[in-house]
């Protein structure tokens, strides 16, 4: 059987959004803001009401933070959200102007949002387009191999992938509590 590559990245990606869906149809409003350690990353909102605003440091902790499912759900809208502005040929969102929408179902409508404009994207791809330079993750001229837009979305799977397993836990851990 010859799958095309395109083909086989759908695959990949509609098998990793279900095992995301089956935590994201089970996610409570509390879970998205639970603290599961006393050393985490979330997100916090202002007394004022203004936006939530990540915990953030540009340089890695060590130890790492444990991020919350909150904080979890703006990173995978940050660096997917950054991912397809650049597969679209649209000026990439800087991290510090990717608004969280906040718990609950604003978060879950905002990831399925990304689920459905990163499918338009998987869905026009063609062999040129997957052999094309990849304009994301990798920074223009890093050392190392050439990285492909088949390259992109194959890491958009395993990134996907994780957090979406991070998430997983999280919530059963704060279920089991």
């Amino acid at each position: 059987m010859n799958v095309s590559r395109r083909v086989l990245l759908r695959r990949q990606f509609e098998l990793t959004w279900a095992l995301f869906e089956y935590h994201l149809e089970r996610l409570s409003y509390e879970d998205f803001l639970w603290e599961p350690a006393a050393h985490t990353w979330t997100l916090r909102r202002p007394a004022d009401g203004g936006a939530w605003a990540p915990d953030w440091a540009d340089t890695e902790p060590d130890p790492v933070p444990v991020p919350t499912i909150a904080w979890l759900s703006w990173h995978i809208g940050w660096w997917w959200g950054v991912t397809l502005d650049h597969a679209q040929g649209r000026p990439p969102r800087d991290r510090a102007d990717v608004a969280w929408p906040g718990p609950g179902e604003p978060a879950v409508a905002r990831l399925r949002a990304l689920h459905d404009e990163w499918l338009t994207v998987l869905d026009g791809l063609t062999d040129a387009g997957l052999d094309a330079p990849a304009p994301f993750p990798w920074p223009a001229g890093a050392d190392g191999p050439r990285y492909a837009v088949a390259d992109m979305a194959a890491w958009v799977n395993a990134e996907l992938m994780k957090n979406a397993a991070e998430i997983g836990q999280l919530r059963m851990l704060r279920a089991a509590a």
